[in-house]
């Protein structure tokens, strides 16, 4: 439920809703618990953010097995780019251990993104093949 509450609100109900509009998840309390992907981009017009939109929509199956958590960021004031420091569009994938684990400048595939996240060792615990 908390996976897809998430998604709803970045997307919003026609399309990707203002990043004013949210209030981002405090990562701390997302720790042991998801895999958040945090979007960022300077608009919503974006459209490296709409194309990243699209590809995690088509796949959200896959990411909600994955615990995946998706965050989209486009207010430069936010408290997550303090913490990240994105330039233009980046694309973050956080571990449950709360540790950075892919970024890149660019939109990602899902799977790619499930790729990284079944090399993980956590996500390897969760599939019984450790």
């Amino acid at each position: 439920m908390l996976r897809t509450l998430l998604f709803s609100l970045a997307l919003g109900s026609a399309g990707l809703g203002q990043a004013s509009d949210l209030t981002p998840p405090d990562l701390e309390s997302l720790k042991w618990v998801a895999r958040p992907i945090i979007v960022f981009a300077e608009s919503d017009r974006d459209p490296r953010i709409q194309q990243q939109v699209e590809m995690l929509a088509q796949r959200q199956a896959e990411l909600d097995e994955r615990d995946v958590v998706v965050i989209i960021d486009t207010d430069p004031d936010s408290v997550l780019r303090d913490t990240f420091r994105p330039r233009d569009f980046m694309f973050v994938l956080v571990g449950k251990d709360g540790e950075v684990k892919y970024r890149k400048p660019r939109p990602v595939p899902v799977r790619e993104i499930s790729r990284v996240i079944d090399r993980m060792p956590m996500r390897r615990q969760e599939m019984g093949l450790e």
